[in-house]
């Protein structure tokens, strides 16, 4: 899972992706409206912890900004006020939650998978497609009941196109998704495919349904 810190705050901003990192999410961090911009702009995220206050800008005006770019990437507000018209105001204008300052990294966790749940699971962690079970919280994929043995990479790559079922997913887009602005260093995609054959030969081991399509010129999808 892919998320976008948005704090200005240096120390907090670390904190956060430091221990969201452990949790096994690829973190990337901003610390100005701009930057933020530019990275909403290029890229998309699971979720954006974004702070109201910041140095060039407001949170508010950034999620204004997503939400009319038409983007659906979760948000969740984090801001040391506590007022109700300044909840209301991140809530009317698309995000999924609001977070106050102080609060624990657990905490702020439980919220961004809950939202994640929500987001691609119906409520629950589980994704299922063909003979194929992932666990986005207990981070595993199962096929005819045993374990597919993944990577977090791995993981990754076959959540990303679960929660793009039916659509060709081009490799820059895994790139960006698994590698985040790494990407942009790496000279080709054609990893990519390295990433795809190693996966779909592990599904094919554990006798999985061959739901990993090529398209060529595009990219990847699955379908039954």
């Amino acid at each position: 899972m892919k998320l976008l810190i948005v704090e200005d705050e240096s120390s907090l901003l670390h904190s956060i992706q430091e221990y969201f990192t452990q949790e096994d999410f690829l973190c990337e961090g901003a610390a100005t409206f701009k930057e933020a911009v530019n990275k909403i702009d290029d890229f998309t995220y699971d979720c954006i912890i974004l702070d109201i206050n910041l140095p060039d800008g407001t949170g508010l005006r950034l999620l204004e900004y997503l939400r009319k770019s038409e983007k659906t990437d979760g948000v969740i507000i984090i801001s040391a006020r506590d007022s109700l018209d300044d909840k209301i105001a991140g809530l009317n204008l698309g995000a999924d939650d609001y977070v106050t300052k102080p609060f624990h990294l657990s905490e702020l966790n439980a919220r961004v998978k809950a939202l994640i749940r929500r987001k691609y699971g119906q409520g629950t962690s589980l994704l299922q497609f063909g003979n194929i079970s992932m666990n986005l919280s207990a981070r595993t994929a199962i096929c005819r009941d045993l374990n597919i043995g993944l990577t977090k990479n791995e993981f990754d790559l076959l959540a990303y196109l679960f929660n793009n079922q039916n659509r060709v997913v081009s490799k820059q887009a895994i790139a960006e998704h698994i590698y985040g602005d790494q990407a942009d260093n790496m000279p080709s995609f054609d990893f990519v495919y390295t990433q795809i054959k190693n996966l779909k030969r592990k599904l094919k081991d554990r006798g999985c349904d061959d739901i990993i399509e090529s398209v060529y010129g595009l990219g990847y999808k699955i379908s039954i």
